[in-house]
């Protein structure tokens, strides 16, 4: 059974009057460490991560479900909470088709951003994380939907494992997704190849057998590949989003309130400062 060394108090200060701070500046966090009793599986980790993410959801609130693993454990926990009676009132938006019917089987009531355009917390994974809080998201595909859901959070609650640190987004060297419109989706792909901004990323096509892979909104993926870390991850985020065709990128900058981070000795939890 994992113990707290420190407890973490999370305030619930609307999104919308949070801060905001250059990308590049370091952020003060406070840290928490859960002890893992005995050596556990990597699923086993994603599973206490994503329980603890559950902590942070209360009977009354609108929580934003995300796609992936880790996530998938997140709301398996929160549709047994609910089940057992020990958390009511509670309405999931969720941000996949794959999330929706997951939720949906548990028995989870569920809303679009139309119906419930605030809410209290969300709760999604990551495929790089870096020292700032930053993270690259979308390699499930679901990277619009995640960022509209998680931008309409007070708390956005991100869950991974150590494998996905990295000391610079684009550092993992696997993809970062850019969803495009499909209408002339070769056009779009040869105009964020050459970017500045991105210079020497490669930019590919995502593909699902031989055909392009269509996301949940009907669009293509350009995945970009990075040999070393973006250098200005802001700017990079700007020059995407300013080119035509472009619907939205996988950088999700100044985002994160809390990460918690699942490793081969526990967990450990970090949380921006405000």
């Amino acid at each position: 059974m994992a113990t707290f060394r420190t407890c973490v108090n999370l305030s619930s200060t609307s999104r919308a009057s949070l801060s905001r701070t250059p990308v590049q500046q370091q952020r003060s966090r406070t840290i928490m460490s859960v002890q893992a009793s005995a050596a556990l599986t990597q699923d086993e980790l994603k599973r206490q991560a994503a329980w603890k993410a559950v902590d942070y959801i209360k009977s009354g609130m609108v929580v934003g479900l995300g796609t992936g693993s880790t996530a998938a454990f997140a709301v398996e926990r929160l549709g047994q909470l609910m089940k057992e009676g020990k958390l009511t009132n509670i309405i999931g938006v969720p941000t996949s088709i794959r999330t929706y019917e997951q939720a949906l089987s548990l028995g989870i009531p569920l809303a679009t951003l139309d119906e419930q355009p605030h809410l209290n917390v969300a709760i999604d994974g990551a495929d790089e994380v870096d020292p700032n809080l930053d993270v690259v998201k979308g390699r499930g595909g679901a990277l619009l939907r995640e960022k509209m859901v998680e931008m309409a959070s007070d708390l956005f609650v991100c869950i991974v494992d150590d494998s996905k640190m990295v000391t610079g987004l684009g550092g993992s060297k696997l993809a970062m997704p850019v969803e495009i419109v499909q209408f002339c989706h070769k056009y779009t792909l040869q105009r964020l190849a050459k970017l500045p901004e991105i210079a020497g990323a490669e930019a590919r096509l995502r593909m699902e057998g031989d055909k392009p892979y269509v996301t949940d909104n009907s669009n293509f993926i350009v995945d970009l590949y990075f040999q070393t870390p973006i250098v200005d991850s802001a700017a990079a985020a700007a020059a995407i989003n300013a080119l035509e065709g472009v619907v939205d990128h996988g950088l999700f900058l100044d985002m994160v309130d809390v990460c918690i981070i699942a490793g081969a000795t526990g967990v450990t939890v970090q949380e921006r400062k405000k």
